[in-house]
């Protein structure tokens, strides 16, 4: 019997211990530190195999601007151990940032800037961008997801952004040079693979000067405020070079405090759903579904927008505001042309949405006034080996209400 017992406890040690992790090499990252992929990865030498925590690095990793894509082998050791191989594809990440964007209104404006996505190896990215949208702007951005710890990070961003803004007063619109000067600070914690969040506070300044001869008296306003704001991210979403499956869900909500009575403390919400869809080998269906809703004050500065560069291409540039908002983005993404390094892909795109009007109320949804509809088509040209190295050109078409019609260009998808 004690021979009996000996046997099977000598059997579950040897099983016990060949499942065990003997070492994890990293292979094929230049730029990229060793060291800070084993920091960030799930699996640690000793841990035993888990085919689950394997699929989970190679989702995290495949996520990081950096890293084109990933995958893992495992190899058996002589002493019945297991040596587990990351094979890395890097990313370029030095990137220019180009947006452009009109209307059939002649409307022109651009957003140029320069972003690093892995300084010094360790998925930190410093950039900023300059913006000529009838006035000059210019932003500086940092963030580091994992400057702490293999879950803590930081970010830090500075904006001078000043435009043309439409602000809306008994249904007429009249323009006002607006100014945004801020400086935020964020905490970025990563809770596990698909759930992030993020904590911040943002100091800014609010300038609004009105545009033209003041006849009847408009106001101008100066106004220092501060923003508490909180995202919430749950991502479970898998890359493979230009095609996207799964689904993410994004919750940000924000409260603004402000010194004025013509601009109100509010609060502000809204969340972004995406699902995609690999369809065939060469298709990708993308959809994005934005509701958000904000203090409901009767003011000609609302704080959803609707605009060409954010969420209905053709309309225009900032061409209304409200204090609700529902959008739908909905495109068929095809793989026209796929070389070693080369994608050209088509794209045809529904952008529709509505909004409430200041202090209106939830039928303004249906009202035919709000209601935005825009098909479209377009095409992406991309680098598979750059990252986010997808040049857009898409064409949006009002066939709603007082519609209009227009370019948007930019890099990446829009959404």
């Amino acid at each position: 019997m004690k021979k009996y017992l000996a046997f099977i406890f000598l059997l579950l040690s040897v099983t016990f211990q060949a499942q065990n992790i003997h070492d994890v090499k990293i292979q094929g990252n230049k730029r990229l530190k060793t060291s800070f992929i084993k920091k960030i990865s799930i699996l640690k030498v000793g841990d035993k195999l888990d085919t689950l925590q394997l699929n989970q690095d190679m989702l995290l990793l495949k996520r990081l601007p950096s890293i084109s894509n990933a995958s893992y082998q495992v190899l058996a050791t002589k002493d019945n151990m297991y040596t587990v191989i990351y094979d890395i594809v890097e990313n370029i990440t030095l990137i220019p940032s180009v947006n452009v964007y009109t209307t059939n209104d002649d409307e022109f404006a651009y957003r140029l800037g320069l972003y690093e996505f892995n300084m010094f190896g360790r998925n930190i990215m410093v950039g900023g961008f300059y913006q000529k949208d009838i006035y000059s702007s210019y932003a500086i951005n940092f963030r580091a997801p994992y400057l702490f710890s293999n879950q803590l990070g930081m970010a830090l961003n500075f904006q001078d952004l000043t435009t043309q803004e439409p602000v809306f007063f008994d249904d007429k619109g009249v323009n006002y040079k607006y100014r945004n000067k801020s400086m935020e600070i964020m905490g970025l914690y990563q809770i596990n693979v698909e759930n992030k969040l993020e904590l911040g506070l943002n100091y800014f300044v609010e300038d609004y000067r009105f545009k033209g001869e003041n006849i009847n008296n408009r106001p101008e306003l100066n106004v220092h405020k501060w923003l508490a704001k909180g995202i919430f991210d749950y991502n479970k979403l898998d890359y493979f070079y230009q095609y996207v499956s799964g689904i993410r869900n994004q919750l940000n909500v924000q409260y603004v405090t402000s010194t004025n009575d013509m601009l109100p403390d509010f609060f502000i919400g809204w969340n972004d759903f995406f699902y995609f869809k690999r369809l065939g080998e060469k298709g990708n269906w993308a959809t994005r579904v934005r509701i958000g809703l904000s203090s409901n004050d009767e003011t000609p500065f609302a704080p959803f927008s609707v605009d060409n560069n954010l969420n209905i291409r053709g309309v225009g540039n900032t061409i209304d505001r409200g204090t609700g908002a529902v959008v739908l983005n909905t495109e068929l993404r095809h793989t026209i042309i796929q070389k070693n390094w080369f994608v050209l892909q088509s794209n045809v795109f529904i952008d529709a949405g509505s909004w409430r009007n200041p202090g209106g109320d939830f039928d303004d949804f249906a009202n035919s006034d709000n209601v935005k509809f825009y098909p479209g088509l377009g095409v992406r040209f991309m680098h598979k080996k750059i990252y986010n190295a997808i040049f857009r050109i898409d064409y949006g078409y009002g066939i709603s209400k007082n519609a209009s019609r227009g370019f948007v260009f930019g890099v990446g998808q829009y959404f």
